[in-house]
């Protein structure tokens, strides 16, 4: 998404400002001198969107959001092309537009923080006389300064940490997503950042033809790669790499995959291993290294049984689960208990007194865990509660006097309490073998402003804005209260969020970050062992539970993480809540009360929400793939798909040429016969006829027959001419039948299939998307169709998306809108979705099928290069450096939230496809001198279900763009259900081990 600066006359009103300017400060400068004004900052390419919202960087190379700059013309453009924001020529030199000075005051600001909304207070004149000197210097970049090494009692140490990329700053990375309320209404031409991602199934369903709205990921993907059959609980870790090191190198796409995995018949699959290296990325620097989301699994990790969700009823941001109950607090503390979701006890506190703290007490007796509870409130107030009988058995006024309680921990059999001025007590156990407040304590003090703590074995780990600080509160006068002389910290990252350890890393702490970041630190030697980029949006809470860590977001979203492979994995993703993620808690003890490792996330909207802590119907499901050896028989078909934007030609034009005539038979002849066509066209109706266009859009609900005979009789065109060429051209042995033909608005999907393998196919089922206008058009969008064969899911998406050189947020919307969206209808209920979709979904949503390959003309463009430069490259076959720069590519390293990156695409070795004179092999020599680009593709995805055979264009003329086509090796399953029921007894008796044993760790 780098910028694609364009050269342009200043617009007369911006000049008329800065005559302006000028005046203003020559009329200031006669009051009082002024001092000398610093040169202005080059600011041309910044994207010119009407909401800027993407940040974006003052260097030319390692920008992505790319500049529109309309040229001024005469000339009409259709509003169902090109968004008018966009120009598509590309001068051959590219000449930063001047900037308009600002009007400077008298006296210098200090400059707005980057991440704040608000204007900055005034400055007084005493500042303003100190920096007036600062003024005569020279801009320049703010200097970074390294961050705090820590030191430990007795010596200094190393933290040895990696300090990020110079193109991993803050400023460089995406913008926030907006909300996707905000954005329903807004055309195309309005949006300026890209759409959250939606993450899974708790989101509302929509209809298929509605598609203005996209809901969040996000998150959400690159590459997703079988694992190498050990399928492991939660739990239940195993090292995954072979030497047991993990290397500390991040890179972004290159990224290292397992062996491949062998099929029964000794076939491997180029999905499950790393992609083929592409021509040109193998050098380039790494950008970001956001987790592998795309083996994510989007249902809901809920109970079966109720309860799984309890409406507090009121507002509130504290609780607290310790097996039968959950308890929240504020003005009202109220206790329910989980077996049945009723209240338990409700306690008032009044107008003035309101807890702000609170933690189950340890019992000496783990039968006895829950019972009593501790309540800290804001005038410094401990009480102790008794829930069985509802009452409140001690109260400790003065046992932070003048001081706000703002957390309590549980530690072995102590509890320790701290305020917001710093003062730490710890609660030694009595007689009983539990705290008491009627014993005395032992006193420390820490630093104010506590964000995020934790208690690690004997240590406090206390988080202060960015800086983290290590305590061991002891009895031992002998023992180091303070371990570490310097707080540890690390450069351009936001403040601590949360914090969160994992029981099978012993060693490791986690801290989620305000920016999206989560740090590692090793609990031993006190230095960061990783910084990793997990999301764009604010971390509100982590959770380490069995081997993953639990991540809770201010979208509503909850994430699963493995932390353990490079990068890390998104195991799960669910839309937990409507509004942002208060806190994630995980309960221990209901693995022996309740026998379940329960998770219970407090949201914004007041609701605690149960979850299955084992994530069992993952496990299972996982299991069941990887024993699907045991009850599937398997075996290999051949696909053709050709993609291939015709600019509204007729087939009879492809007689012009024979060289465009040959076009077909020499295709069909090219290879073996595949078993599946499937033909995707795009513009096969003039989207520049405004008559045509027009009337599709502000058609009436009585269509008008001729506009209507026009565009079936296009499509019915070449319907009939892939027929013909199939019959004239493939051998009379195999005849091929025609399976299905879609189109909307000059988009056009025509699938054939061997006739042997027709009786095999079942459950077709089309639908088609909107983007266009806001999603109102079909002029952009696409066609989905999906079918079974045998027991496998199959679905080909047929795109075409938002042009322009400076459109690729827009596309990125588009994409995000295509995938998230769910316009299949969900198959009947009494089938098992599990054997014929992935990821926990039901078949209404692309990402839900097995097999998937999305095809069309998707518009990507290459950045920030001149044509010439681009035609030039072309000419001399260096590739390499245009891949570079191609914006597919550039969005998957960059964007995490980017849905492409769960696709594969086989390395691209043939010269741009767009955009030609027709019919030349000459590049566009138009008024517009539009960019060579490879803008239509072919990508896949299908874990072990897919590998690509070739990837190549076709010099056909006729249109500017030439056709590309794949051929694909699917596999296919067919499953026996004697065999599956006997295989999912075994996996059942697998897992009730696995169960029993964390039951043992955890009492």
């Amino acid at each position: 998404m780098s910028p694609f600066l364009q050269g342009s006359t200043t617009p007369e009103p911006l000049v008329e400002v800065r005559r302006t300017s000028v005046v203003e400060r020559e009329a200031a400068s006669k009051k009082e001198p002024a001092p000398a004004a610093p040169p202005p900052i080059n600011r041309a390419g910044k994207p010119q969107f009407s909401k800027p919202s993407v940040p974006t960087d003052q260097s030319h190379e390692d920008r992505l959001a790319p500049e529109s700059k309309p040229a001024v013309s005469d000339e009409r453009v259709s509003p169902f092309n090109t968004p008018p924001s966009s120009n598509e020529s590309t001068p051959d030199e590219m000449l930063p537009p001047p900037v308009p000075r600002r009007v400077e005051s008298k006296v210098r600001t200090p400059s707005i923080q980057r991440d704040s909304y608000f204007d900055p207070p005034p400055l007084h004149h005493a500042q303003g006389d100190k920096r007036r000197a600062q003024d005569l210097k020279p801009m320049s970049r703010s200097p970074t300064f390294p961050a705090h090494t820590p030191s430990v009692a007795g010596g200094q140490v190393n933290n040895g940490r990696k300090l990020p990329a110079a193109d991993d700053l803050p400023e460089l990375r995406p913008g926030l997503p907006p909300r996707r309320d905000l954005l329903i209404s807004e055309p195309r031409e309005n949006l300026a950042r890209p759409l959250e991602p939606r993450g899974s199934a708790g989101m509302p369903r929509r209809a298929a033809t509605v598609t203005g709205r996209s809901d969040p990921q996000f998150l959400p993907p690159p590459r997703r790669n079988q694992p190498s059959i050990s399928p492991r609980m939660s739990l239940d870790h195993q090292p995954t790499s072979q030497s047991g090191i993990r290397s500390l190198t991040r890179t972004s796409l290159d990224i290292r995959r397992g062996q491949t995995p062998q099929t029964g018949d000794g076939h491997s699959y180029a999905d499950d291993i790393e992609e083929p290296p592409q021509p040109g990325l193998g050098a380039h620097p790494a950008l970001t290294d956001y987790p592998d989301s795309s083996q994510a699994n989007r249902r809901p990790p809920c109970y079966r049984e109720r309860p799984w969700e309890i409406a507090t009823g009121y507002d509130t941001r504290l609780f607290a689960v310790c097996g039968e109950y959950v308890c929240t607090t504020g003005y009202v503390t109220r206790v329910w208990n989980l077996r049945t979701g009723e209240s338990s006890m409700t306690l008032q506190h009044g107008d003035t007194v309101k807890v702000t703290a609170l933690a189950f007490k340890p019992a000496r007796n783990v039968e006895d865990e829950g019972k009593r509870l501790w309540l800290g409130t804001n005038a410094g107030e401990i009480q102790e509660v008794d829930i069985p009988t509802r009452s409140v058995i001690h109260a400790l006024p003065n046992a932070h006097p003048r001081g706000e309680i703002v957390k309590i921990y549980r530690h072995a059999s102590e509890m320790w309490s701290l305020d917001d001025d710093g003062r730490l007590h710890v609660w030694s156990p009595d007689e009983t073998g539990s705290p008491s407040l009627k014993h005395g304590h032992q006193s420390f003090h820490v630093p104010k402003g506590h964000s995020s703590s934790l208690v690690m074995g004997n240590q406090l780990w206390i988080a202060t804005g960015k800086e983290i600080r290590v305590f061991q509160p002891s009895s031992d006068a002998n023992t180091t209260f303070q371990l570490l002389q310097k707080p540890l910290s690390q450069p351009n990252v936001g403040e601590v969020t949360s914090c969160a350890t994992i029981s099978s890393q012993a060693d490791r702490i986690y801290f989620g970050h305000a920016d999206g970041k989560v740090t590692v630190y090793s609990r031993k030697e006190f230095v960061c062992l990783d910084v990793v980029n997990v999301s764009l949006y604010k971390i509100s809470s982590l959770a380490g539970i069995g081997d993953y860590l639990w991540a809770g977001y201010n979208s509503g979203m909850v994430y699963v993480y493995d932390t353990t492979p490079h990068p890390w994995k998104v195991k799960k993703d669910w839309h937990a809540h409507d509004k942002p993620v208060a806190s994630i808690v995980v309960d221990q003890t209901s693995v022996w009360k309740l026998d379940r490792l329960q998770v219970a996330s407090l949201g914004i909207d007041n609701t605690i929400r149960l979850w299955d802590g084992m994530l069992k119907d993952d496990w299972l499901e996982a299991q069941m793939q990887h024993h699907d050896t045991e009850y599937c028989d398997f075996r290999e078909i051949t696909a053709l798909v050709m993609t291939w934007n015709a600019g509204a030609v007729k087939p009879t034009s492809l007689r012009n040429d024979e060289r465009d005539a040959n076009f077909f038979r020499d295709l069909f002849r090219s290879g073996e016969p595949p078993d599946l066509f499937v033909f995707g066209f795009q513009e096969l109706v003039d989207l520049e006829d405004k008559k045509v266009t027009a009337k599709s859009f502000f058609k009436s609900k009585k269509k008008d027959s001729s506009e209507s005979e026009h565009m079936s009789h296009q499509y019915r065109a070449w319907r009939d001419h892939l027929t013909r060429s199939l019959e004239e051209h493939m051998p009379t042995s195999e005849p091929y039948t025609l399976v299905h033909t879609a189109n909307m608005v000059g988009l056009f999907t025509c699938v054939f299939v061997k006739a042997s393998e027709r009786s095999r196919i079942h459950h077709i089922n089309a639908a088609e998307i909107k983007r266009g206008m806001g999603g109102l058009h079909g002029n952009k969008g696409a066609l989905v169709m999906r079918f079974m064969l045998d027991d496998s899911s199959l679905c080909f998406v047929n795109c075409h998306l938002a042009a322009g050189q400076s459109q690729t947020i827009n596309r990125n919307n588009d994409v995000t809108a295509i995938l998230e969206s769910d316009p299949l209808p969900v198959l009947a209920d009494n089938l098992d979705y599990s054997d014929m979709f992935v990821g926990g979904g039901d078949g209404s949503m692309i990402f839900d099928h097995e097999i998937c390959i999305l095809n069309g003309d998707l518009n990507y463009r290459i950045d920030a290069m001149p044509r010439n430069t681009v035609v030039n490259a072309v000419r001399s076959n260096n590739l390499a450096k245009l891949i570079e720069r191609d914006q597919l590519l550039l969005s998957r390293k960059r964007n995490p939230g980017f849905r492409l990156r769960a696709f594969n695409e086989w390395p691209i070795t043939f010269a741009p496809t767009y955009k030609y004179d027709v019919g030349t092999d000459n590049y566009d020599s138009s008024e517009k001198k539009r960019s060579p680009a490879w803008c239509d593709r072919l990508l896949y995805r299908g874990v072990g279900r897919v590998k690509q055979l070739d990837y190549r264009r076709h010099e056909v003329r006729v249109s500017d763009h030439r056709p590309v086509t794949g051929r694909f090796k699917l596999r296919v399953k067919t499953v026996d259900s004697e065999r599956r029921a006997k295989t999912w007894d075994k996996c059942k008796q697998e897992f009730e081990v696995v169960k029993q044993r964390v039951g043992a760790e955890a009492k």
